[in-house]
């Protein structure tokens, strides 16, 4: 059963701000090969982190939401920790979207 799910991926773009577009091509084609099927790609600027962890003190955001099967988080968790391209990587399992409930005619009948 495939369930839906969210990744957060910070990008490595230091010196390569013109490449994101393409970064992100093939990133999106990566869950594609391994059976993800993705339903929205929001790209949401270079932001600054909060606080410095690591070399880099900002980071290209991407949001993936697709469906996949449980154990596709865990082979991509791994590629994407090969990539030097992805700095940071997030996932979580979102509720089915399901159709907002009609709304109840109230009769107003005095």
């Amino acid at each position: 059963m495939k369930n839906r799910y969210e990744a957060l991926l910070v990008l490595n773009t230091q010196g390569k701000d013109d490449a994101v577009k393409d970064i992100v091509d093939r990133l999106e084609s990566e869950f594609q090969k391994e059976g993800a099927q993705i339903e929205q790609v929001q790209k949401m600027d270079k932001r600054p982190f909060s606080y410095v962890a690591g070399e880099l003190d900002s980071g290209f955001f991407v949001n993936f939401i697709f469906h996949a099967d449980s154990q596709l988080i865990t082979k991509l968790r791994s590629k994407f920790k090969l990539d030097p391209e992805v700095y940071r990587q997030h996932y979580q399992r979102l509720s089915d979207k399901k159709a907002p409930p009609a709304k109840k005619r109230v009769a107003a009948e005095k």
